[in-house]
């Protein structure tokens, strides 16, 4: 039997959770990554450790993009059902509440709402698409702001929530027809490459390099930082969950955590 398919959008430059997801299923899984800068470095990776790996590179994440996408997908390995999904995607903001504009807005719903509800709309057809047994996974990556607005987070916090909301929804009307749908809430700090470059060390001297080699080391602290590779062993294991103990909503977070 062929491989089942597993898609992802959103890999920033292949250094976080969407990156860690494509290398968890690289063995059993076709993987198609969807995304700007790093999908096509990080396929051509996957590729040469012996993985069935594709970049789709895409300019936008509308509708008219994203359907574009998944009838690539299914002319890729069209003896494959898509039988994953993964929306990893998102637009971050930290704006105090009286500075946010109307396109402040406006950029956290297309992302984190708008372009969300295309892909989960996708998902679904590809799921219950007909000639095999219907069914799939649809895993979420969500954030603290899903569940209570904080302080500067307002526009961004709209945007999860409403995300969240939108998986809630999907959960109780696909469920019957066999789709698992999990939103998974990331609490804290993941250690990417590029949250490396902002709190890295430096190699000179004075305050201001004291407090970057603090906080590097505080990166290194498994108890203070969410591992992406421990992410997706999560994700992984929503995915395998039998039907009869599906996990609607799950946060992960660092031990050492405030929350």
């Amino acid at each position: 039997m062929p491989k089942p398919v597993i898609i992802i959008a959103g890999v920033g430059n292949a250094s976080g959770t969407g990156a860690a997801i494509a290398r968890e299923y690289a063995t059993t899984h076709r993987i198609a990554l969807i995304g700007r800068q790093g999908a096509e470095p990080l396929a051509h990776k996957l590729v040469k450790a012996g993985a069935e790996a594709r970049a789709f590179v895409i300019q936008d994440y509308s509708h008219t993009t994203l359907a574009d996408v998944f009838k690539r997908v299914a002319s890729t390995w069209p003896d494959s059902r898509v039988r994953t999904t993964v929306w990893n995607a998102a637009q971050w903001s930290r704006i105090a509440f009286l500075d946010v504009t109307e396109a402040d807005i406006k950029r956290s719903m297309q992302m984190n709402v708008i372009a969300a509800f295309a892909f989960a709309q996708e998902s679904l057809r590809a799921f219950l698409a007909s000639g095999a047994e219907p069914g799939g996974t649809l895993l979420i990556t969500g954030a603290t702001s899903a569940t209570r607005g904080a302080s500067h987070f307002a526009a961004f916090a709209a945007g999860k929530h409403g995300l969240r909301a939108m998986s809630q929804a999907v959960a109780r009307e696909f469920g019957p027809r066999n789709v698992h749908v999990c939103f998974v809430i990331v609490d804290g700090t993941i250690a990417t490459d590029r949250i490396r470059a902002i709190f890295g060390g430096s190699s000179g001297s004075g305050d201001a390099d004291e407090e970057k080699n603090r906080q590097q080391g505080w990166l290194d602290d498994r108890y203070k930082r969410l591992d992406p590779a421990s992410i997706a062993k999560a994700y992984r294991w929503i995915d395998e969950q039998p039907p009869d103990a599906w996990t609607l909503e799950m946060d992960l977070r660092p031990a050492h955590e405030h929350f």
